[in-house]
C-alpha cells in the first residue's frame, strides 16, 4: 500500500534548564541562535468518541465502552490533566529559550490563542494556556459559540469543479497501488482482523442483526461535495469510528486487558488497529489536490502569524485533519512517530514551528511535533525539561536545512506561499464552483 510510510529521525529530549536546546543540536547551538517567536498547530487533547454508545459504535461490539468522563466529542477530564502539564513544559521550554520570564503576562499582541469553536479545541487551548501561563488570565479567541465549525479549523472543500475531483480521485487511488481505491482495503487485512478480534465483532448486536461479522475491503466509496468535508461509505469508515474509540479507551483506562476488552493485545496489535484511523485520515486529508484545498485557510492564518514581528507565541487549536493536510500542503517528508500508537497526528500532538535569529541577523524556521507518548498519556507523566514529551523533526521535501537542521525563514515562507497559490491553481472546468 502506498499510504505514507512515515519514518522521521528522533528529536532528543531536551537537555538542561541552562542550555535548553535539543541534544541533537550542537553544544553551541544556544549561543548562535535567539528563537523569536514560536508558532504552534496543536490537536485537542483526549475526548470521549463522537458518538456515544447507543450508536452504530455501541453496536459493533457485545462488550462496553469505557465510561467516558465527558459527553459524546468533549475533552475529558484526562485530557484537561494531560494538556495543562504540555502547557506547563512550553513555559519551561520558552523559560529555558529566553522568550518569557516565569509567570509571565505578555503584553497585548504578543501571545495570540485562537481554537475552532468546538468545546474539545476551545477546552484544550484553554487547559494548555493554564499551564503555560498560570496567572496571565488568558481569553481564548474563537468565532463562534460552541459547538460550531470554524472555516479556518474546518477541512472542508471550498473549491470543486469535475477536473478537480478527477484529480483527486486520481491521487487518493494512488494509495492503494494497482488496484486502485479498492486496494486502499484489500491492503488492510491486518488491520481489520486485528479489530475485528478485540471487538469480538462476530458476537455483536450488528453481526446478529445484519450478519456482519468481517470489515469488506472492496467497498470504499469517497465523497467530495463543496462546503463540505471529504468523506467516505464503507467498511473504513465503520473500523475508523471503532478504532477512534479503542486508542481513546487504551488511553483511559489503567488496564490494558480491560482496554481490549478481555484481549491481551500487544503493542503491535495496539498500532494496527490505530492505523486504521492514520489510513482514514490519509484518505480524506492527504491526497494533494485535497490538502491544498482544505488547509488553504489555516495556511493563510500560519504564514501570516509566522511573519509578524511583533508576535512571541500562537497556538492554534485544531484536529488530526487540520494537522495532516497543512503537513502534506506544504510537501513534508514521510514520517513515522516511534514510542507512539498513533504515528502521523498522536492526540494533543503539536506542529511546532520555531524562529530563530542567528548572530548574522539572517532568520531561521525549525519545524517538529511535538507530543505526548502512549505511555505519557496512559501514566500523566509529569513533563519537565528532563522529563520532555517526544519531539522529532519535520523535513520539508526539496529544502535544504543547514548543519543546525534549521531552514532559511524566507524558504518556509516560499514554501507557505507556494502552498496558498496552490489553491487557485486547481484545476477548473465549466463547472467550477467556489465557496461564497
Amino acid at each position: 500500500m502506498k499510504i505514507k510510510s512515515m519514518a522521521f529521525a528522533l528529536c532528543a529530549s531536551m537537555i538542561a534548564l541552562s542550555s535548553s536546546v535539543y541534544a541533537s543540536r550542537p553544544a553551541d547551538f544556544g549561543n548562535k541562535y535567539q528563537l523569536e517567536e514560536m508558532v504552534v498547530l496543536s490537536r485537542h487533547n483526549i475526548r470521549s468518541p463522537l458518538s456515544g454508545n447507543g450508536s452504530a459504535l455501541g453496536n459493533v461490539t457485545p462488550h462496553k465502552w469505557f465510561n467516558w468522563t465527558s459527553g459524546p466529542s468533549e475533552l475529558s477530564l484526562r485530557g484537561g490533566q494531560l494538556e495543562t502539564m504540555m502547557g506547563q513544559y512550553f513555559c519551561k521550554r520558552l523559560v529555558a529559550e529566553g522568550l518569557m520570564t516565569e509567570n509571565y503576562i505578555p503584553a497585548e499582541g504578543e501571545m495570540r490563542f485562537y481554537a475552532n469553536s468546538m468545546q474539545r479545541t476551545i477546552a484544550t487551548a484553554q487547559y494548555f494556556s493554564s499551564g503555560m501561563l498560570p496567572v496571565a488570565n488568558v481569553t481564548i479567541e474563537h468565532k463562534f459559540a460552541p459547538s460550531k465549525m470554524d472555516p479556518v479549523f474546518n477541512p472542508q472543500l471550498t473549491f470543486i469543479s469535475n477536473e478537480f475531483m478527477y484529480q483527486a480521485m486520481k491521487e487518493i487511488g494512488h494509495m492503494g497501488g494497482d488496484a486502485g481505491l479498492q486496494g486502499i482495503g484489500k491492503n488492510m487485512s491486518a488491520q481489520y482482523r486485528t479489530i475485528e478480534k478485540a471487538l469480538d465483532l462476530k458476537d455483536s448486536p450488528v453481526a446478529k442483526t445484519d450478519g456482519l461479522t468481517k470489515f469488506r475491503d472492496d467497498d470504499l466509496q469517497i465523497i467530495l461535495e463543496i462546503n463540505k468535508e471529504p468523506a467516505m461509505k464503507g467498511s473504513l469508515k465503520l473500523a475508523n469510528s471503532a478504532s477512534d474509540a479503542f486508542i481513546l479507551q487504551y488511553y483511559e483506562e489503567k488496564d490494558p486487558v480491560k482496554a481490549g476488552f478481555g484481549h491481551k493485545l500487544t503493542q503491535k496489535e495496539w498500532e494496527l488497529i490505530a492505523s486504521i484511523k492514520d489510513i482514514y485520515g490519509d484518505v480524506l486529508f492527504t491526497a494533494p489536490s485535497v490538502a491544498v484545498n482544505v488547509a488553504h485557510p489555516l495556511l493563510k492564518v500560519m504564514s501570516e502569524e509566522l511573519g509578524l514581528n511583533n508576535r512571541k507565541f500562537t497556538f492554534l487549536c485544531g484536529h488530526d485533519s487540520n494537522i495532516a493536510s497543512v503537513l502534506a500542503a506544504l510537501e513534508v517528508e514521510e514520517y513515522s512517530l516511534p514510542n507512539s500508537i498513533e504515528k502521523k497526528t498522536p492526540i494533543g500532538s503539536k506542529l511546532v514551528l520555531e524562529k530563530f535569529k542567528a548572530k548574522d541577523g539572517k532568520e531561521y524556521v525549525g519545524l517538529s511535533i511535538v507530543y505526548q507518548s502512549t505511555s505519557q498519556l496512559r501514566d500523566r507523566t509529569a513533563l519537565t525539561l528532563d522529563t520532555p514529551p517526544e519531539c522529532f523533526p519535520i523535513k520539508l521535501k526539496g529544502l535544504k536545512a543547514n548543519s543546525d537542521g534549521l531552514y532559511l525563514l524566507e524558504d518556509v515562507q516560499n514554501r507557505f506561499k507556494k502552498a496558498i497559490d496552490a489553491y487557485d491553481d486547481l484545476p477548473k472546468d465549466q463547472e467550477v464552483k467556489k465557496a461564497a
